[in-house]
C-alpha cells in the first residue's frame, strides 16, 4: 500500500548525512554552512516529490542514500561553478546575442589582462600628471579610422542614440521615416528610446516609401534634428523608396538643423569584396556629411559592448557635458577591449584574420571544409559510437540583427542517433563542463564549423563521447 508517511520517515536527517565521508570531502572545497544548506535543499526536494506523487508513482521505491549523496555533490559543485561561463558556439550564428555576441580576438587578451589585473591610467594625463578623459584612449583612433572630427564612447548603442537625442533635440521634434522605426533586441524600440531622451518623434512617409519632400514638409521651428536609422535587421523589398543620406544632409544644411544616423552595427570594412552583401560603413556615413553617427561595438565590428558616437566636434563636445554621459559611461575593461579591437583595423588584412567575427563572416568554403574534416576525424576516434555522423552542406547566419536575408554557405557535422533524440543529445551537450550549443534540423544535431574554433575540437569530441557512451 502507498504510504507517504512511511516513505517520508525513511528520509535521513541532516546530521545523519553529515557523518558520511563524502560530506567531509565536500567541506574541503566548500564552506560547511553552504554544504548544510544544500543538504537541506536536497531533502526538501525529496519531501516535495513525495508529497506531490500519486499512488503508483512511488510503489516499490526506497530511499537510496547513495543517490541522495550524489545529488548533494552535484548541487554543491553547481553552487561553486560560475553562472556565466564560456561556451562553444556550434550553431553557425556568428553574432549570437544569447551567447555574448562577438568573441574578442587573442590580440586583445594581453592588453585586457594588463588593465584588468592592475591599475591603469583610465582618467589621468600621464604627461601633465593631472586628471584626463577616458575618451581620449579611443578618440584618436576612431577619428583616424572614420575621418570624423570627434568621437566618444558609451556603454551601448541605445545609450549612444539616447545621449545624442537628449543633447541635440530634447524638448524638440525629430523627423524620422516611418519605415525606419525599428525594434532592436530585447523589445527596445527606436520610438521608446526617443521618448525617453525627451525628444518628440515626428513620423513621415509610409512604411515602404519616404520622399525628401516628406522631411521638408515636416520641418518647422520646433524641429531639433533629422534622423536616419539603418534597418539592418529587416528588409522591405519591391515598391520602395528611401531618401539618400546626401539628400538628407543637403536639406538639413539649408534648414540649419543637425542630421543624425544610427547605423546600428558598426562596419569599417566594405565586406562586399569578400562575397558579403554590402552594409553601409561608418566611413561612408561620415563622407555623406552626417553630423552624428552612432553604432555598436559588439556586433559586426567584433569588439566589446559599446556605443560609439562619431561626427562633428561641436555636437560631441556638447554630449560630453550632458549629465547622461556619466550614467552611460563605458567601463575600463570594455574601453580597453575596444581600443585593442580598433587598433587591429589599422591593417585590413590583420582585421580580417585576427578579429573572430570578421574572420568567421569572410571564411571561404574550402577553409570550412578543411575544418569539418579535421573535427570529423577526431570524432571518428571515439569507439563504438552509437550514431551516424556525416559532413554536409548547410547555411550559417550573421546574427545580431545584421543581414537577415543573407545565408552563408557552410559545412556542418550532423549526428543522427536512433536511441537518443536530437533534443536529448542537445541537452547533454549543453550540460557538459564546457557547454556546447548546437542546432537541430530534422531530428539531427548539427555542428556548424563556421563558429567553432579549432582549439575546441578536443573538447567537442570529449563532450560527444560523454553524451553518447
Amino acid at each position: 500500500m502507498f504510504d507517504k508517511k512511511s516513505i517520508l520517515s525513511k528520509i535521513p536527517s541532516v546530521d545523519e548525512l553529515l557523518k558520511y565521508k563524502e560530506m567531509d570531502e565536500l567541506m574541503t572545497i566548500c564552506p560547511r554552512n553552504v554544504v548544510v544548506q544544500v543538504i537541506r535543499d536536497c531533502l526538501a526536494d525529496y519531501r516535495n516529490m513525495i508529497f506531490s506523487s500519486e499512488p503508483g508513482d512511488m510503489e516499490g521505491q526506497i530511499i537510496n542514500i547513495e543517490e541522495i549523496l550524489r545529488r548533494i555533490s552535484v548541487m554543491v559543485n553547481k553552487k561553486l561553478s560560475y553562472s556565466m561561463r564560456r561556451v562553444i558556439n556550434a550553431t553557425g550564428v556568428v553574432i549570437h546575442t544569447n551567447l555574448g555576441r562577438s568573441p574578442l580576438s587573442d590580440e586583445v587578451r594581453k592588453h585586457l589582462q594588463d588593465t584588468a589585473f592592475g591599475y591603469s591610467y583610465l582618467e589621468m594625463d600621464m604627461e601633465k600628471g593631472i586628471r584626463g578623459s577616458r575618451y581620449e584612449h579611443v578618440e584618436g583612433i576612431l577619428k583616424e579610422l572614420t575621418k570624423a572630427e570627434s568621437a566618444m564612447v558609451v556603454n551601448n548603442n541605445a545609450a549612444a542614440v539616447m545621449l545624442t537625442l537628449s543633447t541635440l533635440a530634447k524638448d524638440k521634434e525629430v523627423v524620422v521615416s516611418r519605415g525606419q522605426l525599428i525594434e532592436i533586441g530585447g523589445s527596445f524600440r527606436i520610438p521608446d528610446v526617443m521618448r525617453a531622451s525627451g525628444a518628440k518623434l515626428i513620423e513621415v512617409g509610409t512604411t515602404n516609401k519616404t520622399h525628401l519632400k516628406d522631411y521638408e514638409d515636416a520641418i518647422n521651428e520646433e524641429t531639433g534634428a533629422l534622423m536616419k536609422v539603418h534597418t539592418s535587421n529587416y528588409k522591405i523589398l519591391g515598391f520602395t523608396k528611401e531618401v539618400l543620406s546626401e539628400e538628407l544632409v543637403s536639406l538639413a544644411k539649408v534648414k540649419n538643423i543637425p542630421v543624425i544616423e544610427d547605423i546600428g552595427s558598426g562596419v569599417f570594412i566594405d565586406l562586399s569584396k569578400y562575397g558579403i552583401p554590402y552594409e553601409p560603413t561608418v566611413q561612408s556615413a561620415i563622407v555623406s556629411g552626417m553630423d552624428v553617427v552612432t553604432f555598436s561595438g559588439d556586433k559586426m565590428l567584433g569588439g566589446p559592448q559599446a556605443g560609439i558616437i562619431v561626427g562633428k566636434k561641436k555636437f560631441i563636445d556638447r554630449m560630453r557635458k550632458n549629465p547622461l554621459t556619466r550614467a552611460f559611461r563605458i567601463d575600463k575593461l570594455n574601453l580597453s577591449a575596444l581600443e585593442g579591437t580598433l587598433k587591429l583595423y589599422l591593417d585590413e588584412e590583420k582585421a580580417i584574420s585576427a578579429i573572430p567575427v570578421v574572420n568567421m563572416l569572410t571564411m571561404d568554403i574550402s577553409k570550412l571544409e578543411k575544418k569539418a574534416e579535421d573535427l570529423y576525424e577526431k570524432m571518428l576516434k571515439i569507439n563504438n559510437l552509437p550514431c551516424k555522423m556525416r559532413i554536409e552542406d548547410e547555411f550559417s547566419e550573421t546574427g545580431g540583427g545584421a543581414m537577415p536575408l543573407h545565408k552563408l554557405p557552410t559545412k556542418v557535422i550532423t549526428i543522427d542517433c536512433d536511441k537518443i533524440s536530437a533534443n536529448e543529445l542537445n541537452k547533454r551537450l549543453r550540460d557538459y563542463d564546457i557547454p556546447i550549443v548546437t542546432r537541430t534540423v530534422k531530428d539531427k544535431v548539427l555542428m556548424d564549423l563556421r563558429t567553432i574554433m579549432e582549439k575546441d575540437y578536443s573538447i567537442i569530441a570529449d563532450a560527444v563521447k560523454a553524451a553518447l557512451l
